[in-house]
């Protein structure tokens, strides 16, 4: 199943994802404040701005609230590297960039990817599958710029194993930014692990500071 595929007795496509994205910011706010468990769908309705019946027009259980959660949060990340990707280019400072609109974009989404890995135990099996997969994918877009960009060739096991530290690294400023901001500003933080990563790849440091600007 994929989040188009969550069922909804409005047949209009535009209102449903309209409505869904209220649906979406209400339970992240909930579900920040309260946790997936102890929210109801009650209060996603009510939060949300309209009634349960109508709710239920566009969701049927709670967990397709939650699923449609992960599915925003896969969505902007894809679309986030799609952008920033130079596919016809790919260079070492493409890879900074890209690193770089990623960490800020994880940055922003901070509540989503604390409540993501809270709560990925309360879906089921084949929903967190799907979750999974999309994650995998994800992973797959950097590890072929890295593989693509790097000066003398990388196997397709160090670019998989450097592109997942790289999409961790993110994430670990999501769940962990409490505690690196008493030592590092967003940008600090990027440029370390940028350092960090150039000499994973045995490459010549190069200038960051241009990204951060």
């Amino acid at each position: 199943m994929t989040p188009h595929q969550i069922q909804s007795s409005i047949k209009d496509f535009e209102l449903v994802e309209k409505r869904r994205k209220q649906i979406i910011k209400a339970s992240i706010r909930l579900f920040k404040e309260k946790g997936f468990h102890k929210t109801t769908t009650r209060e996603i309705a009510k939060e949300s701005g309209f009634s349960i019946g109508t709710l239920y027009e566009y969701v049927r259980t709670k967990e397709d609230v939650l699923f449609l959660v992960y599915g925003a949060i896969y969505h902007k990340v894809h679309e986030r590297l799609e952008t920033t990707i130079d596919y016809k280019h790919p260079s070492i400072e493409n890879l900074i960039a890209v690193i770089e609109s990623y960490f800020r974009l994880i940055d922003d989404m901070q509540e989503e990817v604390v409540i993501m890995y809270q709560e990925m135990k309360s879906l089921q099996e084949t929903t967190k599958t799907y979750v999974l997969e999309k994650e995998r994918e994800l992973v797959g877009m950097l590890k072929q710029l890295i593989r693509t960009c790097h000066p003398t060739g990388m196997t397709e096991e160090d670019a998989e194993l450097i592109a997942n530290n790289i999409f961790v690294q993110g994430q670990m400023w999501g769940f962990r930014r409490w505690a690196l901001h008493k030592q590092f500003t967003l940008e600090e933080y990027t440029a370390s692990q940028v350092h960090y990563l150039m000499r994973a790849l045995s490459i010549e440091q190069v200038d960051s500071s241009s990204f951060f600007k």
